[in-house]
């Protein structure tokens, strides 16, 4: 059951990317051109709504779907490694046009040629398996 709530919530997510044009190619070319506010405004509302949630969370101590409670372990100090994995990310991002969730999304309203970013993507992510205890954490 929770399986297929899950999969409602995504489809819902993927229906919301698309409408809101959070996954159209054109508008995030338009961000890094800082030629519109439509994706700074989808991205600061989602960022609002997360901080929101976060601190309901840890206020009225909402459960998981298991019961468990939800705790937030912080995170270690440090500026290097964000900010080469947000150039990586960002750099990404603006050549395939698309970051993970607009990816699916693209692929579920039919644009097969998001494909080959998928596989690059997948394809990173294993190499990235093969390097990590090499690279600096």
């Amino acid at each position: 059951m929770k399986t297929l709530i899950y999969l409602v919530i995504g489809i819902f997510f993927g229906i919301v990317l698309f409408k809101s044009e959070a996954a159209s190619w054109f508008r995030i070319y338009e961000m890094f051109q800082f030629d519109s506010f439509h994706m700074y405004g989808i991205i600061g509302s989602a960022l609002a709504i997360g901080v929101l949630g976060i601190q309901l969370i840890k206020k009225i101590g909402i459960k998981s779907f298991y019961g468990e409670k939800i705790s937030f372990i912080p995170k270690e100090k440090g500026f290097k490694r964000y900010l080469v994995g947000g150039i990586f990310f960002g750099l990404g991002w603006a050549l395939a046009g698309a970051c993970p969730g607009p990816i699916f999304t693209l692929l579920g309203a039919g644009f097969l040629p998001i494909l080959v970013v998928l596989l690059s993507a997948v394809l990173g992510t294993y190499i990235y398996g093969l390097l990590k205890d090499k690279l600096p954490h």
